[in-house]
């Protein structure tokens, strides 16, 4: 983690506020492995082993629920690489990614990257709220 990557713990609990959640123990302290160094790609696993390795004693319930709580209140965007299978992001601008099967990598694609020239029309009542692409690499 380098010193450009490091934010303060009162970021942590004001993104918290700024995003409806109350700041538990709980929350505050996977807010703090998620959002403490710069952006990546982690699974509710990864967390959890993450968790217990900084005696941070939390289910992985638990963990899968706060997880699925910021990315309701727009801290995390989900990336679902296969059924059942999938990577939280802490990076929510607007971008893609590729995806390494083999390693189970993701790395970012800047948005402007790839353009998408034609699309379907959404069902009706519905609309488009956001384009994902990864982008599957193999071996």
């Amino acid at each position: 983690m380098t010193a450009a990557c490091s934010r303060p713990f009162s970021q942590v609990l004001d993104r918290l506020r700024s995003a409806g959640l109350r700041p538990t123990r709980q929350r505050l302290a996977l807010a703090r492995l998620l959002f403490d160094s710069c952006d990546r790609h982690i699974s509710a696993e990864q967390l959890h082993s993450e968790a217990m390795d900084n005696n941070i004693r939390v289910s992985l319930a638990t963990v899968y629920n706060t997880l699925h709580q910021f990315t309701a209140a727009g801290m995390l965007r989900e990336i679902v690489v296969d059924a059942g299978r999938s990577y939280f992001d802490t990076n929510t601008s607007d971008h893609h990614h590729f995806f390494f099967e083999r390693s189970g990598h993701l790395e970012d694609i800047p948005g402007d990257m790839v353009s998408v020239t034609k699309m379907p029309s959404p069902p009706p009542g519905t609309h488009i709220r956001r384009v994902d692409v990864i982008v599957r690499i193999a071996g």
